[in-house]
């Protein structure tokens, strides 16, 4: 099969869906991998690696989408990329189409097969192709979040950690998965006063046996967020139902009643945002405020550190990406009923049922 990487061209993408090692690993299953010039450079992932690795350069995303059976990507198709698409061919991606009503009718339009990186399953009912970026995104929330709160970035001036004599800064954290935990980890580290919150009693006893006494966990309910949620410096949004839209945690009456200068960083964009005055940005203006309060709502954010990420996404999603090219899609989902859940749209209609009631298509 003829494997094609086209170069990201969202704003402020530098990741790549394949390094060199991974193309390595294709051509060894006897594919032939069409990367598009310069797809890796600005993360130092150079033309001589791929073709040292046995990959061909193409000029042109059309030329990459022209001739490639399988397109892999890092993020959603961009409108003119969805046009390039055709119905024999497969493509596999983050997609989050639950959000996005227009990308979702390109693809349907494209008679595309598409398979998203974030609704495939592992036996333990974990998204093992959405873990490594949220690993990312929930450690750079604390990073963000930190510097939103920043007197010149427009925040209260509120250092997370505190000093001897001054109290450290509350981080209220809204969901406990692989978002939440990492930024806890993070939050923690950096000396700040933390609560996780989360509807599964389960998942807080193991946050609880992770962190002790270093945070606090609690039950979610709409008085329980509120009150944590105005007494925040800051609050990241980890909220996820795996395809389906994020639910809305934090209402917009709330934000006059928090501290000026508060700061909300809300991870779950990509799925719609779990702020109600949530939407998204872009890394070149990656914040805005209502109300007095910082919203960072940035869809990419593993972007900002695209070798690590790129790194990370291709160790993740090479076992899956090599049974789609060894075995054609419709054996390899088949015999994989986890990566069968990976499937959103296929001739023409949406094939995901959290992402059809998302959508009203059902």
């Amino acid at each position: 099969m003829r494997i094609g990487i086209p170069k990201e061209i969202k704003a402020h993408e530098y990741r790549v869906a394949a390094t060199p090692e991974g193309v390595r690993e294709f051509v060894a299953h006897g594919h032939q991998v069409l990367v598009e010039k310069n797809a890796g450079a600005a993360i130092g992932l150079l033309d001589a690696h791929y073709l040292a690795a046995g990959a061909e350069l193409a000029d042109t995303p059309q030329e990459v989408f022209a001739r490639a059976g399988l397109v892999l990507k890092v993020k959603e198709p961009q409108p003119q990329e969805c046009r390039l698409l055709r119905p024999e061919q497969v493509l596999f991606t983050y997609l989050h189409l639950a959000a996005d009503p227009a990308q979702t009718r390109l693809l349907m339009d494209s008679g595309v097969t598409a398979m998203a990186y974030e609704t495939v399953t592992s036996p333990a009912g974990g998204l093992p192709l959405l873990a490594p970026m949220s690993e990312v995104a929930g450690r750079m929330a604390l990073q963000v979040g930190a510097a939103c709160l920043e007197k010149p970035r427009g925040g209260a001036g509120v250092l997370l950690g505190g000093v001897p004599g001054v109290a450290p800064g509350k981080v209220v954290i809204l969901g406990g998965g692989v978002v939440g935990s990492n930024a806890a980890r993070m939050a923690v580290g950096l000396g700040a006063q933390v609560t996780v919150v989360n509807r599964s009693a389960e998942r807080l006893r193991r946050l609880d046996e992770q962190f002790g006494n270093r945070i606090q966990t609690r039950y979610a309910t709409a008085a329980t967020i509120e009150a944590l949620v105005l007494d925040a410096d800051l609050v990241i949004g980890a909220a996820l139902v795996a395809g389906a839209a994020a639910p809305k945690l934090v209402r917009r009456e709330w934000l006059a009643r928090m501290r000026p200068g508060s700061v909300l960083v809300d991870v779950s964009i990509d799925q719609g945002g779990c702020f109600e005055t949530s939407h998204p940005t872009t890394h070149a203006e990656p914040t805005f405020v209502v109300d007095g309060i910082v919203h960072y709502c940035v869809a990419n954010m593993p972007g900002a550190v695209a070798r690590t990420s790129t790194f990370a996404l291709t160790q993740a999603t090479l076992p899956f990406a090599l049974a789609l090219a060894d075995k054609g899609w419709q054996q390899a989902l088949a015999d994989d009923t986890h990566l069968a859940n990976g499937l959103n749209v296929q001739d023409g209609r949406v094939t995901h049922a959290a992402v059809a009631r998302a959508l009203g298509y059902v």
